[in-house]
C-alpha cells in the first residue's frame, strides 16, 4: 500500500526519470480526454487561459491544455524529459514552452498564471511549499489541478501481478497497493490557503499491448527510472514471461482511476 509521505519523497530522490525518456514518451498512456473534457465543463480550460504544468514529465497535460487553447508553460527538472515533451507537441501540432525548475522555487513572477496543473507528480515534491509556490504564481480567482491516473491493483489482476514483480526486483519501491485516490492532497491546499476545493474521479479501462505495458512498466519509477540496465532488462523478461502465460490476451485492459482535486486561490 502507499506508504508515509516522506517514505515516498526520499525514494523520490533516487529515481530519475530522465533514463526513462524514451519509454515513457512511447508507453506511458497521458489522461484520457474524458479528464480535460471534465475541466472544461468546470470552466477551467478556455483560449487564451495563461497555465502552468508541473512536473510536467514527457508533457501529457501540458499538451492537452495547449490543445484546448490554454497559453501553456510545462515546468520540470528533467531537461530529457521535456525534451521529448517537444518533440510530441511538435507532432501534435501545439506549442509549449518549457522552464528547468522545480515545483517548490519555480522562478517565474508572481500572479502570472490562471492555472496550474500538477498531473502524477504531487507525491514527489516537497508539498507544502509546492502548494505555497502554486499560491503565489497564480492570479486572484485562479485554479489548482492536482491530478493522477493510477492503474487499480485488485487481486491477481495485471496491475496487482506487475505490482508483485516490481516489489521483487526492487524492495525499495513504495508505491503500490495505491486505490487511486489522494486525500492528502485536499489538506495540502487547505493549508496553503486554497479555497472552494473539490475532487472528482472516475475509473476507465485503458488498452495495453504487451509490449506496451511492458514499456509502461520499464518507465516507472520502481524499475527504469531506479534500476540499472541489467536490472531493468532482467525485470523485462520476467514480466513478458508472465504476461504471456498467464495475461495472454493482447491487448490487455488495465483498470485505471482519474482523481484530481481542485483549489481556488482566493
Amino acid at each position: 500500500m502507499l506508504k508515509d509521505a516522506e517514505q515516498v519523497r526520499q525514494f523520490g530522490k533516487q529515481i530519475d526519470f530522465g533514463k526513462t525518456a524514451d519509454d515513457y514518451g512511447r508507453h506511458r498512456a497521458g489522461f484520457p480526454p474524458a479528464f480535460f473534457e471534465r475541466l472544461a465543463a468546470m470552466g477551467l480550460l478556455r483560449p487564451g487561459i495563461r497555465a502552468l504544468d508541473l512536473g510536467t514529465g514527457t508533457g501529457a497535460i501540458g499538451r492537452g491544455l495547449a490543445l484546448r487553447g490554454c497559453d501553456t508553460t510545462g515546468l520540470d527538472r528533467s531537461v530529457s524529459l521535456m525534451a521529448e515533451a517537444a518533440r510530441l507537441d511538435r507532432e501534435a501540432g501545439v506549442t509549449v514552452r518549457y522552464v528547468s525548475a522545480s515545483a517548490e522555487e519555480t522562478g517565474l513572477p508572481s500572479a502570472s498564471f490562471d492555472l496550474v496543473t500538477a498531473g502524477q507528480c504531487w507525491h514527489w515534491f516537497e508539498r507544502s511549499r509546492a502548494a505555497a509556490e502554486a499560491r503565489r504564481i497564480l492570479g486572484t480567482g485562479g485554479r489548482i489541478v492536482i491530478a493522477h491516473f493510477d492503474w487499480i491493483a485488485l487481486s491477481g489482476n495485471v496491475a496487482d501481478t506487475t505490482e508483485k514483480l516490481i516489489e521483487k526486483h526492487n524492495p525499495k519501491w513504495n508505491l503500490g497497493g495505491g486505490m487511486g485516490l489522494h486525500p492528502r492532497w485536499l489538506a495540502d491546499l487547505s493549508i496553503a490557503g486554497f479555497r472552494d476545493i473539490e475532487t472528482f474521479s472516475f475509473d476507465l479501462e485503458v488498452p495495453y499491448t504487451h509490449e506496451s505495458w511492458r514499456g509502461r512498466i520499464r518507465a516507472s519509477a520502481g524499475i527504469g527510472a531506479s534500476l540499472g540496465p541489467a536490472e531493468v532488462e532482467r525485470f523485462d523478461a520476467e514480466l513478458a514471461a508472465i504476461l504471456a502465460d498467464r495475461f495472454p490476451g493482447d491487448p490487455l485492459r488495465v483498470l485505471h482511476r482519474v482523481f484530481a482535486v481542485i483549489g481556488v486561490k482566493p
